[in-house]
């Protein structure tokens, strides 16, 4: 009757059971997702080792990330290296209540539910983590409930595995920022350019706030936009009484501060030595597989591979490079204005058609269209379509309408160059530069580009006199042209070499021979070595390229490449001991234990008094030869050379200029007691190269940029790059110490060569 009489009760006591049967239904619900109905929860294993993806860092010798490896750009933070105003802003914009709940904020729910979701979200940082770690989030309105209520179970159960401490730190390192940039570390060094812990407060705003929505949020596309975005984070900060209201006013004034560094590939420093270090792991995970059996994948474990590079000097010479080369390929588009057959020189016609077709076979159009099936004649007249490219030149890159094969021959204009730094004691290599751009050539002119070496290859020659004939060098050879016989050593025809300068008369000592670089000396003295001997020599000392026995390869008709080139000059700085480069110190594992350890490979080649005679060969060629613009008056050097060249080193170096014929290759290797450095500088192909001596001698070409490198190494005085004269071995028994007469012989016909030679 009570019920008849009033029928509010009646509907009450519906609501009530409409209420207790949603929380049943709730409960059930959350219930059945926790036993896994609606789809496979992750296992406390997977919570403890969530699947991700790891980047694999290169790290130098001075502790700079030089670049890294991945599918997806992460590198792991612990909470330590947070700094506690990016902490503060996550908590206050994304989960206020984050140190108060177990992983669902009911306050934050109710007011969802309450106000639809118009006032904020209730997702809590442990759902978002739960999200990010096991859940995409489905378009479908029914999957995206069931979806949620994983989220909240699997919030719950990170709540109980982890801290918040280790919750925080894994959803930062966790989160895509964009950019190639997954984790705080990631965005930090690529929006900023540094470690997260260096991050200021506006800094670590602009990231809290990207984490609304990082490709919405992008702050080089919308600035505007992720700043007012930024500016809320300040807000909130404000209300939760993290920063003043006068803090959070004048916070809010200021413009978004960018420093973007890309982490691609291709950008930052020592591309060319990363690629080789790609190969290199390629073939270690082959040979060191994990504990279980399976391969590492430098792709995702995350491990860190610490190289003896430099992060300091690796820039020094990349900036060298781009200072000369710069300049140098202006000068050479210039002269190639009057050349009717640009770039090439030297070669007809049906020669440049056939060097063309080379480079387009060996072309990625070529490659993909014959894969798809087109024709040869197909294929070849898609290179004379005009198409929209963007193509390098050394002030930015270009857009522009070109042919393929235009664009090809663009390309074939332009000087390549390589650099190598070594450590003398240690064989640590300091600097690797492989080319002028990685993105737009790739091809690598320290390790894989075998050059013909020109006269760097003398001192070889020389040394296996003074090593195996006990040669002085002060012993005397008449500087006239010598003539190797039909026959002998398998010649085909007599072999009379000139000299560069066509200059001839009198008699030279072989330190003098060696500074100015004399071929006829250079000749006499391998014929009385013989080739064989001074084969065997080279390889004695580093040299792994097979070398064919004939009298040619004493004005350097051998190709090799840098890499060798330098490690084995090293050996005459290095008293004698052979040391192989080293690139790699330690490999270790994402958690810090330790893969591989490297230790350096050494053999004694020949004695500290032979090797000793030829490092002091080869300052000559800088005191009064062919490296003479290296020095300016003062000090125990002459006072009358090179006053017009500006880089004025005055202490000790050795050197050894080298030019191939036609000028296609320029070389210089420098040697001060504790940095052994090497340069090369040329086109792709040997046709194309400067018409005249002046710009395409190695002195020209490569002497300048390491000139500049190192007046760069030495500027920074953190490296202590040594200016100390060679340590001479007690009681030296070989003769070092010539006429004086030989000096005067060396100025007087540097002078002469100075006069001919283009400075620039």
């Amino acid at each position: 009757m009570a019920d008849k009489k009033n029928p509010v009760s009646k509907f009450t006591k519906w609501i009530w059971k409409l209420f207790l049967a949603g929380i049943v239904f709730t409960f059930l619900f959350f219930l059945l997702a926790s036993f896994g109905v609606f789809g496979k929860l992750p296992t406390f294993d997977e919570l403890e080792n969530p699947e991700t993806n790891l980047a694999t860092e290169v790290i130098s010798s001075d502790g700079k990330t030089l670049g890294k490896y991945y599918r997806e750009n992460r590198t792991p933070v612990k909470f330590k290296d947070l700094p506690p105003n990016l902490i503060q802003a996550l908590v206050a914009t994304e989960d206020e209540r984050f140190y108060e709940h177990s992983g669902i904020d009911m306050r934050g729910t109710a007011r969802a539910f309450a106000y639809l979701g118009s006032r904020g979200g209730a997702s809590t940082i442990s759902q978002q983590l739960a999200r990010l770690l096991f859940e995409r989030r489905s378009s479908n309105k029914f999957k995206a409930i069931i979806q949620k209520a994983k989220e909240w179970v699997i919030a719950i159960k990170l709540e109980q595995q982890y801290t918040k401490n280790e919750i925080i730190t894994m959803y930062f390192n966790k989160y895509d920022f964009g950019h190639n940039a997954v984790g705080i570390r990631s965005a930090s060094r690529i929006h900023f350019g540094k470690e997260p812990k260096d991050l200021n407060l506006e800094e670590s705003a602009m990231l809290v706030g990207m984490l609304k929505n990082s490709s919405l949020y992008n702050p080089v596309r919308r600035p505007e936009m992720v700043k007012d975005r930024r500016n809320v984070v300040f807000k909130q900060m404000e209300r939760n009484e993290y920063i003043t209201e006068k803090t959070k006013d004048s916070l809010q004034l200021l413009p978004l501060r960018l420093d973007i560094h890309l982490e691609g590939h291709s950008d930052g420093i020592a591309t060319y030595f990363r690629e080789y270090l790609r190969d290199f792991m390629k073939q270690w995970i082959k040979e060191n597989p994990k504990p279980d059996g399976s391969n590492y994948n430098i792709y995702r474990d995350g491990l860190k591979i610490y190289v003896t590079i430099d992060s300091r000097m690796q820039k020094y010479a990349e900036e060298a490079v781009d200072e000369h080369v710069s300049n140098l390929q202006n000068i050479f588009f210039k002269i190639q204005k009057k050349n009717k057959t640009a770039p090439f020189y030297d070669i007809e016609e049906d020669q440049i058609k056939s060097t063309m077709l080379s480079a387009m076979k060996r072309s990625n159009r070529w490659r993909k269209m014959k894969k798809n099936g087109k024709s040869e004649k197909e294929i070849l007249a898609s290179f004379h379509e005009e198409t929209n490219m963007r193509v390098f030149s050394w002030e930015k890159e270009i857009d522009t309408i070109m042919t393929p094969y235009d664009s090809i021959r663009y390309y074939k204009h332009f000087l390549r160059t390589g650099l190598m730094s070594l450590e003398v004691e240690t064989g640590h290599v300091k600097a690797w530069v492989g080319g002028i751009n990685y993105k737009h050539f790739q091809y690598d002119h320290v390790k894989q580009g075998k050059r013909q070496v020109g006269s760097t290859f003398k001192p070889f020659v020389y040394a296996t006199a003074i090593f195996q004939k006990g040669i002085s060098p002060c012993e005397e050879f008449p500087n006239t042209p010598y003539t190797i016989p039909k026959g002998k050593y398998g010649l085909q025809e007599d072999w009379t070499p000139k000299n560069s300068s066509e200059k001839y008369g009198g008699m030279r000592t072989l330190k003098a021979a060696l500074a100015n670089s004399i071929n006829v000396i250079t000749v006499n003295l391998i014929d009385q070595v013989t080739p064989q001997n001074v084969v065997k020599f080279a390889h004695r000392v580093g040299i792994t390229s097979k070398i064919e026995e004939v009298p040619s390869i004493a004005l350097g008709t051998i190709d090799l490449t840098l890499f060798e080139m330098l490690s084995s000059l090293n050996t005459f700085a290095n008293k004698g001991m052979y040391i192989k480069p080293m690139m790699i110190t330690r490999i270790e594992d994402r958690n810090g234990t330790v893969l591989e350890e490297c230790s350096p490979q050494t053999k004694e080649a020949l004695s500290e008094e032979v090797a000793y005679t030829i490092i002091n060969l080869m300052e000559g060629v800088t005191r009064s030869g062919s490296g003479i613009r290296l020095r300016t008056s003062g000090g125990k050097y002459p006072d009358n050379v090179a006053t017009g060249y500006p880089y004025k080193f005055k202490n000790p170096i050795a050197g050894k200029t080298g030019t191939t014929q036609n000028q296609s290759d320029g070389w210089f290797m420098g040697i001060v007691p504790n940095l052994a450095s090497g340069v090369w500088v040329g086109a792709e192909d040997r046709s194309v190269h400067f018409p005249d001596m002046g710009r395409g001698q190695g002195a020209s070409m490569a002497l300048p940029i390491w000139a500049l490198y190192m007046q760069k190494c030495y500027a920074d005085e953190t490296l202590d790059i040594s200016k100390d004269d060679f340590e001479k071995p007690e009681n030296l028994t070989i003769q070092i110490d010539c006429n004086k007469k030989d000096d005067e012989k060396d100025q007087k016909d540097n002078q002469h060569q100075k006069e001919e030679e283009i400075d620039f």
